[in-house]
């Protein structure tokens, strides 16, 4: 790092500043202002807020990473702007219509008060030690490897970036809270794509083009079956990444995290209209086609520079690691100036998604459980609550870090685990919830239940086995073990899709009223032409598109 990279990181850090400043001097007098931004945010900062939030440790570690180890395989859940489309055209209506501010609140409203209780719980437990845990572990990791510090005034700089950037994080989103998000998200977007566009354009240049990647990946079998890194459709025998699996189990993995997931839904919820939230998501789902080419692709041009053994800078190129790709490549191929705008993407990466979990942990304890029990607390009140609430994540977050970093391998690799087998449960109650009014609130209970104790039962035994000698093998080892775990995840799937049919069919419906709007067949002439009235041509236009270009991908790294 020079001078001028120090430069332009302290330019970025003033235009952060500035923000947070005219956030807070708005007024901000209720829950809704601060969780919400007001319910009045345009589909500019809606689809950049999804994108922004979206992208973080996962994709500057975990995506460059898989990119430099097994190449395309991971795109499927990358190339997934068509599901955030289902977001805006088919969920957008029902949660704007039932005014819920949390999607515990949306189920409380479908099925019963229990399923709001059992959601909230699931997604809290998870966001701590899953998604705020990796985010800050990783974090650390990438500004240590691309500082290239050991150790400062003593202390491991691990701890240092760590735990800076969780607390300069929770600073503005105490003040600002979902208006700080929404709009940092403005300046941390455009940053993060023109850095990664950067770092490709100059990786292809010093690998040789493109043609050199695909050479170098194309000779490098993934499995016996005669896939290479190359490929995206695998072998229905590869262990990891059969197609089948990855067609039904990313899709299900991505229906829930796209379109129930407090943490992304919480964006399109702040919309002032379904015509904003719809057209954030449509942008959203513009923003969502590129991470294939910013970060996974990227990880593919290290494999090949260090394949090829290409020099940079007088020495051949290398990576410690594969998961070192993105940050290596920000050490070794930039020029001063440049890195230190790349840094600043990484950095508005890695604050963005923190700031979308504290504000949405926060949220779901704020209103699902407090005001629960507080039904008549102030909205002075709630919005203290919520300050404190995100707070407390923040210091949960940072206890949690060393217990990250010292299993922190281990823990990233159950990562995409945990929510394949988070996600069927959940994603069956909404989608059955909202597809048909026979659904009881009883059925769809049951569907959480169910499919979070087949989920816990799932991890448990991932634990108990990789970590046992000498288990034998069961029946239970082979369903709960060596299953493939996007196989287990649409297994899981349609086993939580029975449990709630089976379940409806015995117990009583919801009355007429609790879901009026709630479901198709409960949604009114006038709600129908509302939504009508939401869209025109150029929605259904930019929607072709994305599909058309979705398409297109498949196609041609088939």
């Amino acid at each position: 790092m020079e001078s001028l990279d120090w430069i332009v990181i302290g330019v970025f850090t003033l235009a952060l500043i500035g923000i947070v400043v005219w956030v807070f001097k708005q007024k901000q007098e209720s829950s809704g202002d601060f969780f919400l931004a007001g319910r009045d945010a345009t589909w500019l900062a809606i689809g950049a807020s999804i994108f922004a939030s979206n992208i973080g440790s996962e994709h500057l570690i975990g995506l460059a990473g898989a990119g430099a180890s097994s190449g395309m395989a991971m795109a499927h859940w990358e190339i997934q702007g068509w599901m955030i489309l289902i977001l805006g055209w088919v969920f957008v209506p029902f949660y704007s219509r039932s005014m819920v501010l949390t999607m515990p609140e949306f189920l409380e409203k479908r099925y019963n008060k229990e399923s709001r209780t059992i959601l909230s719980v699931i997604s809290l437990v998870s966001y701590v030690l899953t998604k705020v845990a990796v985010t800050v572990y990783a974090g650390g990791l990438v500004f240590k490897e691309v500082f290239g510090i050991e150790e400062l005034w003593g202390i491991d700089f691990f701890w240092i970036a760590a735990i800076g950037l969780v607390l300069i994080t929770a600073l503005y989103t105490v003040i600002g809270g979902m208006k700080s998000v929404l709009y940092t998200s403005v300046l941390q977007t455009p940053i993060l794509l023109i850095g990664s566009i950067i770092i490709v354009v100059l990786g292809l240049q010093a690998v040789g083009g493109w043609d050199q990647v695909l050479e170098a990946t194309r000779a490098t079998p993934v499995n016996q079956y005669g896939d290479t890194m190359a490929n995206l459709i695998r072998s229905n025998s590869d262990e990891s990444f059969p197609w089948l699996g990855v067609l039904f189990g990313s899709s299900i993995i991505g229906f829930w995290y796209w379109c129930t997931d407090q943490y992304i839904v919480q964006r399109v919820l702040s919309g002032k209209d379904e015509t904003q939230a719809r057209r954030g998501a449509i942008f959203g789902a513009y923003l969502k086609l590129t991470p294939v080419f910013l970060f996974l692709i990227p990880g593919m041009i290290a494999f090949a520079l260090q394949k090829n053994g290409v020099i940079i800078n007088g020495e051949p190129f290398t990576m410690t690691s594969a998961d070192a790709a993105f940050p290596t490549l920000v050490a070794k191929l930039l020029p001063a100036g440049v890195k230190g705008l790349v840094v600043c993407g990484i950095l508005a990466a890695l604050m963005s998604s923190l700031a979308s979990l504290f504000n949405s942990s926060a949220m779901l304890f704020t209103i699902d459980f407090y005001k629960k029990y507080k039904p008549d607390a102030t909205e002075k009140k709630l919005l203290s609550v919520g300050r404190m609430a995100t707070i407390v994540v923040v210091i949960l977050g940072i206890l949690w870090i060393p217990v990250m970093k010292s299993v922190g391998s281990v823990l990233y690799n159950y990562l995409q685990d945990v929510q394949s087998v988070l996600a069927p449960g959940i994603a069956a109650a909404f989608l059955l919830g909202i597809m048909s009014k026979k659904i009881t609130p009883k059925g769809g209970m049951w569907g959480l239940i169910i499919g979070f104790i087949v989920g816990l039962t799932r991890l448990g035994a991932k634990v108990y086995y990789s970590t046992t000698t000498g288990a034998s093998d069961s029946m239970f080892r082979d369903l709960f073990y060596d299953t493939n775990w996007l196989f287990f995840s649409g297994g899981m799937f349609l086993f939580c899709i029975i449990v709630i049919i089976v379940v409806s069919f015995v117990t009583e419906q919801a009355p007429a009223a609790q879901i009026a709007g709630l479901t198709f067949g409960s949604t009114s002439k006038e709600d129908k032409l509302k939504t009508r009235a939401s869209w025109n041509k150029w929605d259904v236009i930019n929607t072709v598109v994305i599909l058309g270009l979705t398409v297109a991908f498949y196609i041609y790294f088939w």
